[in-house]
């Protein structure tokens, strides 16, 4: 008697879970932001509102998930300053250079000091150009400290050869 086959079910299609989803942006390679001082040259004044900022803005990273195209939008959602003398500032401002001074620090003893800026990001995510929806939990990527000398200085009086 001849065997019949009986028909392989149809594949069950993967459902992509947003905890794979978070375990794959913990495992992205994200940027450190780079640390930005103002006065320049690795030098300031005690004090002196020193300047800090960075640079770093929204990018987006494409990755294969179970043979899913996911995209993910990532962004700093909040820096934190270390200013690298005990005070540190956590902020969503990423700064701004000279005149908008928005994070600024005042070092009261001159020495040698190692600031740095540490950047949490938050993403959303979309599988294959569906909609965008919310990645559970954020990454933090420490930034590189940058040497930093503060100085005192004695301010001098000098007369006025213009009229009067």
């Amino acid at each position: 008697m001849p065997q019949t086959s009986t028909p392989a079910p149809p594949p069950q299609p993967v459902t992509l879970t947003p905890g794979a989803v978070a375990n794959a942006f913990r495992r992205l390679p994200l940027p450190a932001s780079e640390l930005q001082v103002q006065p320049p040259d690795g030098e300031t004044l005690v004090n002196f509102d020193t300047n800090f900022f960075t640079r770093q803005g929204e990018f987006t990273r494409t990755v294969t998930l179970l043979g899913q195209r996911v995209e993910l939008r990532i962004w700093p959602s909040q820096y934190r300053w270390v200013f690298g003398d005990g005070g540190s500032l956590a902020s969503q401002s990423a700064g701004a250079p000279y005149p908008d001074l928005q994070i600024t620090h005042d070092y009261r003893s001159k020495g040698g000091v190692r600031p740095r800026v540490d950047t949490t990001y938050s993403a959303r995510f979309r599988v294959n150009g569906g909609a965008w929806r919310d990645v559970d939990g954020t990454v933090t990527i420490p930034g590189a400290p940058v040497d930093l000398q503060v100085r005192t200085a004695t301010p001098v009086l000098v007369g006025y050869q213009g009229q009067r």
